[in-house]
């Protein structure tokens, strides 16, 4: 549910409010590290990969089968470094993997449930 008017000035309010009071606090809550990492390792993966074809290529002429099969596993391992990393990297606005996003809830089933779980947290104490 995207934000009303309302609620995004006043998330640029505290934006600002924050950059004012501590800037380097609020830069390392930009989140933008995850991205460059997964970013980098999908660019290294690529670099890993087309090494792989370098070696199965080599191996290929030099004749020795054994380092056509190492080319082909550096590029199968890369290609699943390179997918798995593409998948888990953030896209611009979004929360990074494990951030729960916290919504309010405003409907009476939501508040019921809300109360149901914390009965059952404190009963599991």
């Amino acid at each position: 549910m995207p934000l009303s008017e309302h609620e995004q000035r006043m998330l640029e309010q505290m934006e600002r409010a924050l950059y004012a009071e501590d800037p380097k606090f609020a830069s390392a809550l930009e989140g933008n590290g995850l991205r460059t990492y997964t970013r980098r390792r999908v660019y290294q993966a690529v670099a890993g990969f087309l090494v792989g074809i370098a070696l199965l290529m080599a191996g290929m002429v030099a004749q020795l089968i054994w380092v056509s099969v190492v080319g082909f596993l550096v590029m199968l391992g890369c290609a699943v470094l390179a997918v798995t990393g593409w998948r888990k990297a953030p896209k611009p606005g979004e929360q990074p993997p494990g951030v729960r996003q916290v919504r309010p809830k405003r409907s009476m089933m939501d508040r019921i449930e809300q109360r149901w779980q914390r009965r059952r947290d404190e009963q599991g104490r």
